[in-house]
């Protein structure tokens, strides 16, 4: 194994790792949550990876306070997925493909898609990111935003106004934008 290279051997190695865990006596893991059951606030039967996500009580943070001028999470998370050409694509209702092109306010929490304090290109969550007792949804629970200027990244929940993008065929797999946006307090 010494004359093979440096990611060979890396190669090698975890091959064998897995030839010894897939040996007799070896522990099987499992889900600690029965089938069929979700974690609470979650909805039955929605895959992990869909919906709005989970904002566990045990999170740091506080969860997103109740405002009437947001578009609410629960509005932009109600899609159905199909798959066409091998690719999973989102299915909108009404409701949501009515908010294309319109001005809007939005809820969340920032993750910063660029280095530094400030921010022009961030994702807004619906759930902290960085919280490790949340459970993150899928890519409607999502959106990429773009800035007019820049914005001072905060780990407390932000609401931005700008103009809103339903995406018909992101390249990214995102289903949501908004562009020319501003912080709003």
């Amino acid at each position: 194994m010494h004359h093979l290279s440096p990611a060979s051997r890396f190669a090698a190695l975890l091959l064998m790792g897995g030839a010894l865990l897939g040996s007799a006596g070896a522990q099987v893991l499992s889900s600690p949550v029965p089938p069929g059951t979700a974690p609470s606030g979650q909805a039955s039967g929605l895959p992990h990876g869909q919906g709005a996500g989970v904002h566990s009580p045990l999170s740091p943070f506080a969860p997103l306070a109740r405002r009437n001028d947001v578009v609410a999470w629960s509005t932009l998370t109600d899609i159905t997925t199909k798959v066409e050409n091998k690719r999973i694509v989102p299915v909108y209702p009404a409701p949501v493909a009515e908010l294309n092109q319109k001005k809007l306010r939005l809820q969340g929490f920032m993750m910063p898609l660029e280095p530094g304090e400030t921010q022009r290109h961030f994702l807004l969550a619906s759930v902290p990111l960085t919280c490790s007792f949340c459970t993150p949804g899928g890519p409607e629970s999502m959106v990429e935003v773009r800035t007019a200027k820049p914005v001072k990244y905060k780990l407390e929940a932000v609401v931005v106004e700008g103009t809103f993008h339903v995406l018909q065929n992101d390249p990214y797999g995102l289903y949501y934008r908004i562009t020319g946006a501003v912080g709003v307090e």
